[in-house]
């Protein structure tokens, strides 16, 4: 019984080596603010994106989707691949207090 245990856990370790995954980023990535060019959250986002890609060896894109006081921008994001390529940058406001006073929320 013990020998079938090592060899099972030994088995085991030698599956987890070949399981690899993919370095990160790989691509792209995207900043998604979801309001439009000129505000405190774009300026901010578009001085550190550079930072960002020199850092992280990808080009980070800022994006603005302007519309329905943020809505569109998280909407965008939320409904996104949910593989860490495309982030929002917001304030705090439109992700708390938002979904409970839009009557398109409910």
């Amino acid at each position: 019984m013990r020998m079938k245990m090592v060899t099972v856990t030994i088995l085991g370790l030698l599956c987890s080596l070949l399981a690899q995954a993919q370095p990160y980023p790989s691509k792209p990535i995207r900043i998604v603010i979801p309001f439009p060019p000129g505000n405190t959250t774009d300026i901010m986002s578009r001085l550190i994106a550079p930072k960002m890609s020199e850092r992280l060896g990808q080009p980070v894109i800022v994006e603005n989707r302007p519309g329905a006081s943020g809505m569109l921008g998280l909407d965008y994001v939320a409904k996104g691949a949910a593989d860490g390529y495309t982030i929002a940058c917001v304030q705090g406001g439109n992700m708390v207090v938002l979904p409970h006073t839009s009557t398109t929320s409910r």
